[in-house]
């Protein structure tokens, strides 16, 4: 069944325990946890390219060769290993202490924009709270509504955990 035809019986759709209202809770914490841990991928489009490489203030070859990486599922951010596991070549741990940072929010990925929106992710109140074990902003914070969910979730490129 696509998401489209499903967006009657969402889950989410299911009342708000603190307000009555239908949505799901986040507020990133900048834990720094998304975009870190195991080889993974941020899929890039040829958009999002530009707008990087735009922002760093250099060539598109130049932003290809230096910060993405070719995968089987097209361009990826590289990442770099830390003592938290791999993190996003934009992952910046030393801004603030404590707190994990994009250092090119503005221009970030969609993929990065849709979390915790993700189709995989709000499929379920099981994968909502699987994802809730690593990413302590999941059900803080102001309460997104379903329309504001479908949004996110519709606009996300490719499932990166699919």
């Amino acid at each position: 069944m696509s998401y489209e035809s499903r967006q009657s019986c969402d889950w989410f759709e299911e009342p708000d325990p603190r307000s009555g209202r239908p949505g799901l809770r986040f507020r990133c914490t900048m834990c720094g946890n998304c975009c870190t841990g195991p080889e993974g991928y941020v899929h890039l489009t040829d958009e999002e390219n530009s707008a990087l490489a735009a922002r760093l203030n250099i060539s598109k070859d130049d932003f290809l060769r230096d910060y993405t990486r070719d995968t089987v599922f097209g361009r990826s951010l590289k990442e770099r290993a830390t003592p938290h596991g791999l993190d996003c070549i934009f992952l910046d741990r030393d801004s603030i202490p404590g707190k994990a940072i994009c250092g090119v929010y503005e221009d970030r990925p969609a993929q990065c924009r849709t979390w915790p929106f993700w189709p995989s992710i709000i499929t379920s109140r099981r994968t909502w709270e699987t994802a809730k074990r690593t990413c302590p902003g999941i059900d803080t914070g102001p309460l997104i509504s379903p329309s504001q969910i479908r949004i996110q979730r519709n606009h996300t490129p490719r499932d990166p955990s699919r």
